[in-house]
């Protein structure tokens, strides 16, 4: 049986997350839809703004997260190699919808939106899903769902997930 239980298969990339499970400090992986290891957080303890290392499942650091203060936004920023790929901004928020604005170094903007503190929201481009993420998918408690586009920087994208899972429970 499938991990994710949706009707419409796109055939993208589909991770499985803990909710709650961002606390400085702590480490945590990212699973595939198998139940496999890919992709570990490693929360850094004892910094004065939050940070998170998106490790492979080797325990190669691919990219850095890391919270910018003096921001009249939520802001938090995402390195590789030293160099900013990703600037992560909360835009607007509603009763029932957030928006996260994404300032990709490169590449064209990306945007999410919908329920972010439920975990119910897409990341788009120009209208076009890039990625979901949902509750939905799984009978587990307090688990969620990632689901990337082919031929997107799944690394990338769910290091943006992680930025707005942090900036929308704090």
């Amino acid at each position: 049986m499938p991990l994710f239980r949706h009707h419409d298969d796109p055939g993208g990339t589909r991770y499985k997350m803990r909710e709650k499970l961002f606390a400085i400090g702590d480490d945590f992986w990212i699973e595939n839809e198998a139940g496999e290891r890919q992709f570990k957080v490693d929360g850094k303890a004892l910094r004065a703004r939050d940070t998170f290392v998106l490790k492979d499942s080797s325990g190669d650091d691919l990219l850095k997260i890391q919270e910018k203060k003096l921001h009249i936004h939520d802001t938090m920023k995402v390195e590789r190699d030293g160099d900013t790929v990703a600037t992560v901004k909360k835009a607007l928020i509603t009763p029932l919808r957030d928006r996260f604005e994404i300032e990709l170094e490169g590449a064209e903007d990306l945007e999410a939106k919908g329920n972010v503190v439920d975990h119910e929201y897409k990341i788009e481009r120009d209208g076009d899903r890039v990625a979901e993420v949902s509750k939905r998918w799984f009978r587990v408690r307090d688990t969620y769902g990632i689901e990337i586009a082919p031929d997107e920087d799944d690394a990338l994208i769910l290091a943006v997930t992680v930025c707005i899972d942090e900036m929308s429970h704090d």
